[in-house]
């Protein structure tokens, strides 16, 4: 597919995340946008998408989150991001499509996994927070991949299912502030790569209308399946590719 076809794919991706359809499409985007691009521009395109992703989600959510898991994570998190931003502003494009590849896989095995942490019996520490931020944050800088660290964690604690979307939600919004600057001084984001996706940027509403719309017509589970089968073959294309 051409570069602009993908570009519209990942915004409706974002939109179909923050329309209910959970994380799995939203690790999709940076792998199909690097079959058209570096890995290091790719992971720069979609970050305003999924900081406009992010304002439409939050006022649904204000204040509805966990306070306690975001004041452990997000201290970590910075740290994650600064190391994420040094490897992928480093790190040679054959090597980032690798380390992609790896974590398209993570996500596609945890994803497998997730539904067994819900029946773990748990004891909370404070450094599994410290963990979950600092790996969150670090998988998010380097391929917009973060989400498992942060949502095991939230599992674990037995987070409700609208606390758990609200401190998500409000983690990567401070995480995708925290990266904006920094990409923007690493030139990981510039104004051609913003050009590239302002136009791309409406699609993102219509693709949270088409997800609301979804999670009421199909089987979820048979679209978890698709998505974890599309993950591991894009996974596996990057990695051993």
């Amino acid at each position: 597919m051409s570069q602009p076809v993908m570009v519209a794919l990942a915004a409706l991706l974002v939109g179909l995340v923050k329309g209910g359809l959970g994380p799995a499409p939203g690790a999709l985007l940076v792998p199909l946008l690097s079959t058209t691009m570096p890995v290091t521009e790719a992971v720069g395109v979609t970050l305003p998408m999924l900081m406009v992703g992010d304002w439409f989600a939050l006022p649904v959510y204000w204040r509805k989150w966990d306070g306690q898991a975001l004041r452990l994570m997000l201290p970590a998190a910075v740290v994650g991001v600064g190391m994420g931003v040094a490897l992928l502003t480093t790190l040679p494009d054959d090597a980032l499509r690798r380390v992609l590849g790896a974590f398209t896989l993570i996500v596609a095995l945890y994803k497998l996994g997730s539904d067994t942490l819900k029946s773990l019996t748990y004891h909370p520490r404070t450094w599994h927070g410290w963990l979950a931020g600092w790996g969150s944050g670090f998988g998010s800088a380097l391929a917009n991949a973060g989400a498992p660290p942060v949502t095991a964690y939230l599992l674990l604690r037995g987070t409700a299912p609208t606390a758990f979307i609200a401190t998500t939600v409000a983690f990567f919004l401070v995480v995708n502030l925290l990266k904006l600057p920094i990409f923007i001084a690493t030139d990981v984001l510039d104004g051609p790569t913003l050009a590239r996706t302002l136009w791309a940027l409406p699609l993102i509403p219509l693709g949270v209308w088409l997800g609301k719309e979804l999670v009421r017509r199909i089987n979820q589970r048979k679209f978890e399946w698709l998505m974890l089968i599309l993950l591991f073959w894009i996974g596996s294309s990057l990695l051993f590719g």
